[in-house]
């Protein structure tokens, strides 16, 4: 296990690998931070710091996608960011949290609980359509998709569980959904997920100091342990996507969640994963 950058991140989430690029992008929620990683030096920057960023994807022309607070999201390329959508009526009082990107270019994107509210799984379609998919989402967090597209994993932070749902990829619906992790109160919180090439489930753990394998069933194969407390998103990268990249949180208390809590790290486990889809969205 490898450090790769440590910006001491009060909530470092939503890594994601850019193939045009080469470069891992993950994000500090509350400070609004985006910043990139190149393994082939080992330099590393901050890109851009702008309200809340609480989850992004790739667009189809390599631009970045970003989902923000009040419901807003944007666009950043070239340097600059574009609004494409000014806020969610509902959502003023919270931000978004985890995103994923469709296979037919829409993306689902949950959101925050906040005091009159709960946290929700909206659907962005190509056309900036937005439309409710999960109602009482808790704090709707990590996504992820089989290797087949027939189902998809989504985590409630609140209820501390991995729901696994039918899912159909040519209309990005849901359809029934089974409980497949609950994990005890006293182990940590389920966090940012990603799936590899032999569909596996990978599951940060907030308060937990690990990140946990799972097959698709939902049972534990493997527990990495780490050093920091606040585990809190995993993805696969590089050119073969055989990097596991990890984000924490944490970096403003030390002392309670780990010296290098807030760090993002690289793991080499013999273990390949899958690009992520793309998002569509007309900009």
């Amino acid at each position: 296990m490898q450090p790769i950058a440590n910006y001491k991140c009060v909530t470092g989430e939503g890594p994601l690998w850019h193939p045009d690029e080469g470069l891992l992008y993950w994000i500090d929620i509350p400070l609004g931070c985006l910043y990139r990683y190149d393994p082939n030096d080992g330099s590393k920057q901050k890109v851009l710091q702008a309200g809340e960023i609480g989850g992004f994807t790739i667009q189809e022309d390599g631009s970045l996608l970003l989902f923000m607070d009040k419901g807003s999201i944007k666009v950043l390329k070239n340097g600059g960011l574009t609004t494409i959508v000014e806020k969610i009526e509902g959502e003023e009082n919270s931000r978004f949290n985890d995103v994923i990107a469709n296979p037919d270019g829409s993306v689902f994107c949950g959101t925050m609980p906040s005091d009159n509210k709960n946290g929700s799984l909206y659907k962005l379609d190509v056309d900036r359509k937005i439309s409710l998919v999960i109602e009482n989402a808790g704090i709707s967090n990590g996504l992820g998709f089989s290797t087949d597209l027939e189902h998809i994993y989504h985590t409630n932070s609140t209820k501390r569980t991995i729901t696994k749902f039918e899912f159909d990829a040519d209309k990005s619906l849901l359809g029934k959904g089974e409980v497949i992790v609950s994990t005890p109160d006293d182990s940590g919180v389920p966090d940012g997920l990603t799936v590899d090439s032999e569909d596996c489930i990978w599951s940060a753990r907030w308060d937990g100091w690990s990140l946990y394998k799972y097959d698709s069933f939902g049972n534990e194969l493997d527990r990495i342990k780490f050093e920091v407390k606040k585990v809190s998103c995993p993805t696969f990268g590089g050119t073969e996507y055989k990097d596991l990249y990890v984000t924490s949180a944490g970096g403003n208390d030390p002392d309670t969640n780990g010296l290098m809590a807030g760090a993002t790290f690289k793991l080499n486990l013999e273990t390949k994963g899958k690009p992520e889809f793309r998002s569509k969205i007309q900009v």
